[in-house]
């Protein structure tokens, strides 16, 4: 029933947006879509603050709303939906950073240029048609109704080292990447400094202890069982702050700081040590030289249901754990930082602070024709 709705849906699309796309393009129009947010995020911030320098002519249109579950919101994401259709027929550039289906499932002007920004700075775990079939993947028939990661022209990548598995994850070939970095490459190298003061002066407590900040990644169609880790954990000398992924809630102590007035990349900035699991903040993590440990407890029910793209184990030896004792011991001992600069060096995009400039330069290039990228995928 799920993909004949969808099917349903992709045809009132393509009737509704015939007509629409005889409407002229303008030349200096960028639409920036988003389900990940409510409101432009940091990295489209990034890039917007950049085009208006360059070019206070340039117009930006954003439709950014966090996809949530319910019918109230199922009926809001369709409205942004249709919403999008105009945008899409009357922008030179558009830009998102996640799967939209108005850009997947339609055929669009030659005129306009689609640059995916994933929201991730790598591809630490499988997704798009990698994970497809998989517990928290998509069924291979929706992807196929959905068209899914179709037209894009240039996806913006990280280190060449991750090239394999965007490929694999949006099915495309590989000179439609662009490995320069998300912008946020910038803002985490700019800021740390002064985030760190922001954080210590709202909560001076953090500066007289060890700060661990935990942000784990999200588990569909389970729960996050991470409980053993805080019981390890003496809070007289640790200060354990938790970021859970938006889709997934933690059950949370008086123990616990959440620091709701930061985001986890500020919060990078004060913390001693970082602890993830599967997700791409390791990273983020990794550019400004944050130790970081993997507390990978359900890792065998992880690469089972969702898969992995690197080992980590292999990639940071003795910085991954299953156990949570284990990994509270290993907070004792000296740091293996050879294991985080061989990661460093791997999976960090080269020209480091150039990612703004350079996602935008495109943009600006692209307005009004084709860039030489060239569509690949449809």
């Amino acid at each position: 029933m799920k993909v004949l709705i969808l099917y349903v849906l992709r045809a009132f699309l393509v009737i509704l947006y015939a007509p629409i796309k005889l409407l002229p393009s303008k030349k200096n129009k960028v639409v920036f879509l988003s389900r990940q947010t409510n409101g432009a995020s940091l990295d489209y911030r990034l890039v917007q603050e950049y085009l208006k320098s360059r070019d206070e002519g340039i117009r930006i249109v954003n439709i950014c709303r966090r996809y949530e579950k319910g019918l109230t919101e199922y009926v809001v994401f369709l409205i942004n939906i249709v919403r999008s259709l105009y945008h899409l027929s009357t922008s030179g550039v558009c830009v998102i950073d996640g799967y939209w289906p108005a850009v997947s499932m339609l055929r669009h002007k030659k005129t306009l240029t689609v640059i995916e920004i994933w929201h991730a700075m790598g591809k630490i775990k499988e997704s798009g048609y990698k994970a497809l079939g998989k517990r928290s993947g998509r069924n291979p028939r929706v992807a196929k109704a959905m068209r899914m990661h179709r037209n894009y022209d240039v996806v913006v990548a990280g280190a060449k080292a991750w090239n394999k598995f965007y490929c694999e994850s949006f099915d495309i070939s590989e000179d439609v990447l662009l490995n320069c970095g998300l912008p946020r490459i910038d803002y985490l190298l700019k800021t740390k400094e002064e985030n760190r003061r922001k954080v210590l002066s709202l909560y001076p407590e953090l500066e007289n202890k060890t700060v661990l900040l935990y942000a784990p990644t999200f588990r569909k169609g389970w729960d996050a069982e991470w409980e053993d880790l805080e019981k390890c954990l003496d809070f007289n000398r640790y200060a354990l702050i938790v970021k859970a992924h938006p889709n997934q809630k933690l059950t949370l102590t008086p123990n616990c700081l959440t620091c709701d007035e930061f985001s986890s990349a500020e919060l990078l900035s004060v913390c001693d040590y970082l602890i993830t699991d599967y997700s791409a903040i390791a990273v983020e993590g990794a550019l400004i030289d944050v130790k970081t440990f993997y507390y990978v407890y359900d890792y065998e029910e992880y690469l089972e249901n969702n898969g992995l793209n690197i080992d980590l184990f292999k990639e940071m030896p003795d910085c991954v754990f299953k156990d949570a004792k284990a990994l509270a011991n290993a907070l004792e001992k000296e740091y293996p930082i050879s294991s985080l600069e061989h990661y460093k060096a791997k999976y960090l995009p080269e020209n480091l602070g150039t990612s703004t400039k350079t996602i935008g330069d495109l943009i600006i290039n692209s307005l009004g024709k084709k860039n030489e990228f060239h569509q690949k995928n449809n």
